[in-house]
Order: C-alpha cells, then sequence, then structure tokens
C-alpha cells in the first residue's frame, strides 16, 4: 500500500464545486492500494501513519505525531501512485489494485482511521477532485507498506 503523506496547516477536498471533507492543521494522506494488499497492509499503514512524528515540539524538532497535536486526517483516494512509467513516457497503472479492491480497501482504511482518530475527513472514491493545501514546511513523506 502507498500513501503520500503532506503536512498541513489545512486541506480540503471539492468535488463538483462543493467541499467534501476539510481539516484544519493535520496530516493530507493521499491513499493508493496495489495488486496484493490487503487490510494487513492498510492496518499497518494507519498505524505507522498516526505514530509518524513530524509535527514540531517546543524545540521545534520533528517529535510529535498527528496525535499527540490532535490534527486531522483528510484521506484521499489517489491510484496514480502506483503509476509506471518506466517503458515510456505514458503511465501504467496496471501496479494498482482493482478498482472494486482499491474502494473496499480504502473504506477499510478509512473506518479503521475513523475508530481510532477523532477528526477523519475524506474525499470521494473514483471521483475528480480539486484538492486545496497549504503545506506545512513543507513537509512530505512517501510511505510504503508491503
Amino acid at each position: 500500500m502507498l500513501a503520500v503523506v503532506q503536512r498541513v496547516r489545512e486541506a480540503r477536498v471539492v468535488v463538483a464545486g462543493e467541499t467534501i471533507g476539510a481539516i484544519g492543521q493535520g496530516l493530507l494522506v493521499l491513499l493508493c492500494a496495489e495488486r496484493g494488499d490487503g487490510e494487513t497492509q492498510a492496518d499497518k499503514l494507519l498505524a505507522k501513519l498516526l505514530k509518524l512524528r513530524i509535527f514540531g515540539d517546543e524545540a521545534g524538532k520533528m517529535n510529535r505525531s498527528v496525535q499527540d497535536v490532535a490534527g486531522g486526517l483528510l484521506v484521499v483516494s489517489q491510484f496514480t501512485l502506483a503509476a509506471d512509467v518506466s517503458g515510456g513516457n505514458r503511465p501504467s497503472f496496471t501496479n494498482a489494485a482493482a478498482p472494486e479492491e482499491g474502494r473496499r480497501l480504502y473504506d477499510h482504511f478509512v473506518a479503521r482511521a475513523r475508530a481510532t482518530h477523532p477528526l477523519v475527513q475524506t474525499g470521494e472514491f473514483a471521483a475528480d477532485m480539486q484538492v486545496h493545501l497549504v503545506n506545512d514546511g513543507p513537509v512530505t513523506i512517501p510511505l510504503t507498506v508491503r
């Protein structure tokens, strides 16, 4: 399972002109399930994400997690993270999970996140979304869980 995590001051997702999910300080999580991924990978990724120490402490060191700062999570499905451009200039997405499986794992990840974290917002799976964010730092970290 793949994710790109961005520490944000604020972020929101817009679909058809309507904001469907928004957070203040927290993490924007672009999430992609790959072929062969299952609930185990989703659970491991969530556990890593919630404990990832990328928020500053009193000394300004990255020493606090999203849980420590009571930040939000904005989880957005993004199958394009599985893009493979090794064969040319047009991306191939054959490494991405099939749409039905991708949706199932995305829904599982979101449900588990909501069960363990107080503020979880989402995009809309397979929708044309516009993501607005103020990246804090900027801090952007790719995560891969196998």
